[in-house]
């Protein structure tokens, strides 16, 4: 469970941090003249939403999880750290071919002129129909830790993704323009794909 909980630590703080989660909402208030507090709510309703699609599909994920390891237990002892393994080199190979396309955020000039509760519906399904890909493998690999494991990944992902998306979108409202990180923004399946590498390294030699 300590593994698991710091692997889901790792995972979120890098997820809430590529500032396409988070720039566009604080792009959109200061176009649309939000307050402060107004363009904060934005972003933990948009956190939400991308927090909850996650979790759903993430869910599902885990329940294979729990199912296979409870028939096989080599399911949890290999094939379920080979997964993380195998899924963090393509995130590498995808990095050095310069092939990142990242997905999250929204087309601030199509909607500018929207109503308030519009732009927050559009920003809202946009994340919702995004899920975090690189947290999903990572509940197959709860899932052989039954329904704690993948409770625990649930809870810390959550957490730590909206309270991170709240906070930055703070500083960005607040000006700090060292946090729109260029090589973040640039390369998170390099970094998603290490802390996945290494966790399945991890999982198998606590097996091996």
């Amino acid at each position: 469970m300590l593994q698991i909980l710091f692997g889901s630590i790792l995972l979120s703080l890098i997820h809430a941090a590529i500032p396409n989660h988070w720039l566009p909402v604080v792009a959109i208030g200061k176009a649309e003249k939000w307050t402060q507090r107004e363009t904060l709510m934005v972003a933990g309703i948009s956190g939400l939403a991308h927090t909850l699609s996650t979790v759903l599909v993430g869910i599902t994920i885990g329940i294979i999880g729990i199912s296979l390891s409870r028939n096989y237990a080599f399911i949890a002892e290999s094939v379920a750290p080979a997964v993380l393994i195998l899924l963090g080199l393509i995130y590498l190979i995808i990095d050095l071919l310069n092939h990142h396309k990242h997905t999250h955020g929204a087309d601030t000039g199509k909607i500018r002129n929207r109503s308030k509760w519009a732009i927050i519906t559009s920003l809202a399904l946009a994340m919702f129909l995004s899920p975090c890909i690189e947290i999903e493998a990572y509940y197959f690999q709860a899932g052989a830790a039954g329904w704690a494991g993948i409770l625990l990944v649930s809870v810390v992902y959550v957490i730590i993704t909206v309270s991170g998306m709240i906070f930055l979108v703070y500083l960005g409202n607040k000006g700090v323009r060292a946090i729109q990180s260029h090589f973040l923004d640039h390369h998170e399946k390099l970094l998603s794909g290490v802390v996945l590498l290494l966790l399945g390294i991890m999982a198998l030699c606590v097996h091996f």
